[in-house]
């Protein structure tokens, strides 16, 4: 039987991936790389390619999750794979599913994990990881419906004190990315027809944008004053802080620049 290694491919470009998972993949009779579920702003197949001496396959969204990844599954039956996926493989994908299925044939599945966009936003944002509640990722509207999803999460988040790290949809095939503001925007309409004051204009949020480039924004600021702020380029990740201890208050204002009110507010 072959072998289906899944790769993390980091946050930002091909020098990201770890010594290991280049190993791997230098190693590997077939190398695929899904890149739809995250972006990576300076990403070079080209480079990489290089890297390895090794030819590697794109594949969409349609091959992994509607055709349940058999073109993968097939290749893996036989010899090495490696599937490069952006972040920490398994984290924030879908792609459990890929390998339950490549068990249950038989196929050996490992995991060489990368640097991930929730650990970064934690080192980032200067907030205490265990005191993170559920995730969740506000997506873009489909047929003028708003997923009120978001907003729930980030209102039970709060009741139990926690912080809320949410994820800003993507549209890779159509280019399409979700930014600060986008974000923000689509949670105020739900607070306009929920009315639990969830999410308003004195409410404190922080941006974070191009997590692992040298070119990172982090800003915590009130709802009003992020929407006027500009992130530049994408990808855009938003965090609701909840009770916050004091050296969480000292972090957001020596780090990110958070206003001295947050202080007296907490």
């Amino acid at each position: 039987m072959g072998e289906l290694v899944f790769v993390g491919l980091g946050l930002y470009s091909e020098r990201d991936i770890s010594l290991r998972g280049l190993e791997e993949i230098k190693q590997a009779d077939k190398i695929f790389a899904e890149l739809y579920t995250s972006l990576m702003p300076e990403l070079s197949i080209q480079k990489l390619e290089e890297l390895v001496g090794k030819k590697i396959s794109v594949v969409s969204r349609r091959t992994l999750e509607e055709e349940g990844g058999q073109l993968i599954i097939k290749e893996a039956a036989k010899r090495k794979v490696a599937l490069l996926v952006p972040g920490d493989p398994l984290i924030a994908t879908t792609h459990v599913d890929l390998r339950i299925r490549a068990e249950k044939r038989g196929i050996k599945t490992r995991i060489v994990h990368g640097a991930s966009i929730i650990s970064a936003v934690m080192g980032l944002s200067g907030l205490q990881n265990y005191k993170y509640g559920k995730s969740v990722t506000i997506p873009f509207p489909e047929d003028k419906f708003t997923s009120e999803t978001p907003y729930r999460v980030i209102m039970e988040n709060r009741k139990r004190g926690l912080h809320t790290l949410c994820f800003l949809d993507i549209k890779a095939e159509e280019k399409k990315y979700m930014t600060v503001k986008d974000g923000l925007e689509l949670l105020l309409a739900t607070e306009k027809r929920r009315k639990k004051k969830v999410i308003t204009p004195d409410t404190l949020v922080i941006g974070i944008a191009r997590a692992g480039s040298g070119n990172i924004a982090v800003k915590a600021n009130y709802v009003r004053n992020m929407m006027k702020y500009n992130f530049g380029a994408p990808p855009h990740t938003l965090v609701f802080p909840g009770k916050l201890h004091f050296m969480e208050v000292e972090a957001l204002i020596t780090l990110v620049k958070a206003p001295e009110q947050v202080r007296e507010r907490n």
